[in-house]
């Protein structure tokens, strides 16, 4: 069974900073695309940045790039999330999902595409 675990959320203020964890304990992540999800509430879930299984490509949302820095770290098996300069529109329960892929395939941000899910973590940006 593949279970992911995010961790991380919280309440920030505008122009501050957090830093999400996605770990995985059941599986290793070195054979998973992972990618980041958020889904405010009244609207749909949307990619915010995904990762390729060997760590070397990475998607950004066009609300995100410059701000947000996806990373993986083989070691602990674990996704980072690190968010910067964050928004009120950036408040969402975000979520990170997995999805088994061969060496050669293309990376995908695309929520359809991932199979395996964690339960989400909250992001609130308030002052």
């Amino acid at each position: 069974q593949v279970r992911l675990v995010e961790s991380g959320g919280g309440l920030v203020q505008p122009g501050g900073s957090l830093r999400l964890s996605c770990a995985a304990s059941t599986f290793t992540l070195n054979y998973h695309d992972i990618g980041w999800f958020r889904q405010a509430s009244g609207k749909e879930r949307e990619g915010v940045s995904c990762i390729s299984r060997g760590g070397g490509t990475t998607h950004y949302a066009d609300s995100v790039k410059g701000r947000f820095t996806i990373s993986k770290d083989k070691s602990k098996n674990t996704v980072y999330l690190e968010m910067n300069s964050l928004k009120p529109e950036d408040t969402a329960v975000y979520y990170c999902a997995a999805r088994r892929v061969i060496l050669t395939s293309t990376l995908t941000c695309a929520s359809v595409d991932y199979p395996h899910w964690g339960q989400g973590t909250q992001v609130t940006v308030s002052s």
